[in-house]
């Protein structure tokens, strides 16, 4: 029988941990388990233990995270900006499920919560994903307005009512990429597959009634890799913290793709 084995610098070793103190015996204390890696160093990555003190912490996971940086290790690395689920800075894996950490309710978490960057993406440093492929395939769909015709000098390009409604659940998107990382589909080939938050965003210049590169913008796309490896597993959907339903968006590019060949 044949046995396979991770790379010696890839198995997660146990870590430190850092106990609520003595002050805070007998009060709410909750239980993170934090993953840290730090490539400069050449040690494997590992789990970190952090006990916190809920009475003395915001509820958000976002605060937890806040409160041991500040409080009990400075080294620990993370991304967060808006605190307010904008920005998609603090996108992670909590407790199985990627999430953005100022809108994910520690009370939500049920037992010891465990935080680890978003799957299949190189990690920068503990809790922060490398973005640079990602942001290189959302470039690549050229996620802004295209047009032929001359700009009108005296007004803006209109749109009716009922051609604007057409974005709503496309434009709210946040590159937080918590749908592309849950995607199997783009686990396996994230090198070709744009996934479903790329994906998103480009039919989001598909459905804008004031585009007028419709055409060029499926040429791009009508590719084995680049749209078709989408096969409706929905875990993008499921994922989303904006609550946004990039499969059916894809599914309306491919239907686009029909269309316009009949």
């Amino acid at each position: 029988m044949a046995e396979f084995l991770l790379p010696k610098n890839s198995k997660i070793k146990k870590g430190i941990t850092h106990d609520a103190g003595a002050k805070n015996e007998g009060g709410n204390v909750k239980s993170f388990k934090i993953y840290r890696y730090d490539p400069d160093s050449g040690e494997n990555p590992r789990y970190d233990n952090f006990e916190l003190n809920l009475d003395e912490c915001g509820p958000m996971v976002l605060d937890a995270l806040i409160k041991m940086k500040s409080e009990q290790d400075p080294s620990l690395t993370f991304r967060r900006s808006c605190r307010e689920g904008i920005c998609g800075s603090c996108s992670m894996n909590i407790n199985g499920k990627n999430g953005l950490a100022c809108t994910t309710a520690i009370e939500d978490c049920k037992g010891e919560v465990q935080i680890t960057p978003l799957p299949h993406m190189e990690v920068i440093k503990d809790l922060v994903p490398d973005f640079t492929h990602f942001y290189a395939q959302y470039s690549s769909i050229k996620p802004w307005l295209q047009t032929v015709t001359p700009e009108p000098s005296d007004k803006e390009r209109l749109q009716t009512p009922e051609d604007r409604a057409k974005l709503d659940g496309l434009y709210e998107c946040i590159l937080c990429a918590c749908c592309s990382t849950s995607c199997p589909s783009y686990w396996w080939n994230s090198d070709k597959f744009l996934g479903p938050a790329i994906l998103l965003q480009a039919y989001r210049w598909l459905a804008d009634s004031r585009d007028e590169m419709t055409g060029e913008r499926l040429d791009e796309l009508e590719d084995p890799y680049r749209l078709y490896r989408c096969h409706t597993i929905m875990n993008c959907s499921n994922a989303c913290p904006k609550g946004l339903n990039p499969a059916k968006a894809i599914a309306e590019t491919k239907k686009m793709m029909v269309e316009r060949q009949i």
